[in-house]
């Protein structure tokens, strides 16, 4: 069968998903289990996203409306653009591969950085796509190292911020020069999955920057912060004219019809929406606090999870506080060793996460 597949094929590495709950059950023989690990939201889902979907649950026989007619409108008035704008997707992994797929020639290629969402490296990938990454700097995107990789070929840069895993972000300062030093036919994407959780002044607003310059596109998503992560609904705004190109490329019926109704009716939940937030930053003071007097060292976070280095081998870490049924993310798969990713939960969780980081760490120790 190995015969048969492409060879691009053959030189990927999957993405590996926080373990889940059931499983971790199943395999344990646990009882109780806590998922810290996927970066969604410990609250649920909007109560109005809920009561929207049962409405429309006598409708999934039939498909959902492909052009995602009533959501755009309501993204378009929220960010004051048109529905022309947005281009709707299953989760922002779709958007990234279809940003590939409509820009990206086989000759051409896709700058990132290292230490960064792995689905960017995935998809070029999948689409055989040469992708070229800049280092870190200090866990955090260095905008001038990505620039000296732009050459004749680059087409495509993708920018997390803040970013996954590190949860660190590029200010206004730092995208306001790399914008004015970068060619205007190369694609910047900003990927803003977490910006609901923003609490400092200089984060960019990448809508200005939209409206002044056609070669920018932002993705943001509905699975953090409004809790719809299983639904799997993101969507990217572009220039009217590359959105055109981009739903040529696009599946029909790509959205569902539980993913549109819950999405529009998220978007009215701003009691939801803003309990999210408080007791996100209040959950990670609690655990910053604790950290620090364990003497860990971690990355302060604009997300709703931090990365720890927990001084052990992250992977052992992992499975020690698995078994206590405390899912956290092992950080092998982005090559740091001896770190650890959790995702911010209600404070029983928290509490209980902490506890068995003492214990682990006292046994290994």
């Amino acid at each position: 069968m190995k015969d048969l597949v492409r060879k691009h094929v053959l030189g990927i590495k999957p993405y590996i998903a926080g373990k889940p709950i059931e499983e971790t059950k199943r395999q344990l023989g646990l009882k109780q289990v806590i998922k810290l690990a996927s970066n969604e939201n410990p609250f649920g889902a909007s109560p109005k996203a809920v009561i929207a979907m049962k409405r429309c649950l006598s409708g999934i026989n039939r498909y959902p409306d492909s052009q995602g007619y009533y959501l755009k409108k309501r993204l378009a008035r929220h960010f004051k653009l048109e529905p022309e704008n947005f281009v709707l997707g299953n989760g922002s992994d779709e958007l990234i591969d279809l940003l590939i797929k409509t820009l990206v020639e086989p000759d051409e290629s896709i700058v990132t950085s290292e230490g960064t969402f792995l689905e960017y490296e995935i998809v070029s990938a999948a689409n055989d796509r040469k992708v070229k990454k800049a280092p870190l700097r200090y866990f955090k995107y260095d905008l001038g190292a990505i620039l000296k990789l732009v050459d004749k070929k680059t087409k495509l840069i993708f920018i997390a911020n803040p970013n996954n895993p590190t949860g660190t972000y590029v200010t206004k300062y730092e995208v306001a020069e790399f914008l004015s030093s970068l060619p205007e036919n190369v694609m910047v994407v900003f990927d803003e999955a977490y910006d609901t959780f923003i609490d400092v002044d200089d984060y960019p607003d990448s809508l200005s920057y939209f409206k002044r310059k056609k070669n920018v596109v932002i993705l943001k998503t509905f699975s953090k912060a409004y809790g719809l992560a299983g639904l799997r609904l993101g969507y990217l705004i572009a220039n009217a004219e590359l959105v055109h190109f981009i739903e040529r490329v696009r599946q029909p019926f790509n959205v569902n019809i539980l993913a549109q109704a819950a999405g529009l009716a998220a978007m009215e939940d701003k009691k939801f929406l803003k309990k999210t937030r408080r007791l996100t930053l209040q959950g990670k003071n609690f655990i910053y606090d604790q950290l620090s007097s364990m003497g860990l060292g971690f990355l302060p976070s604009e997300t709703n999870f931090i990365l720890i280095d927990t001084g052990k081998d992250g992977v052992e870490v992992f499975k020690s506080m698995l078994k206590f049924g405390v899912i956290v993310r092992d950080m092998k798969q982005y090559g740091l060793k001896n770190f650890i990713r959790v995702t911010i939960g209600t404070q029983k969780e928290n509490e209980r996460f902490v506890r068995v980081l003492r214990k682990v760490l006292k046994e290994k120790s």
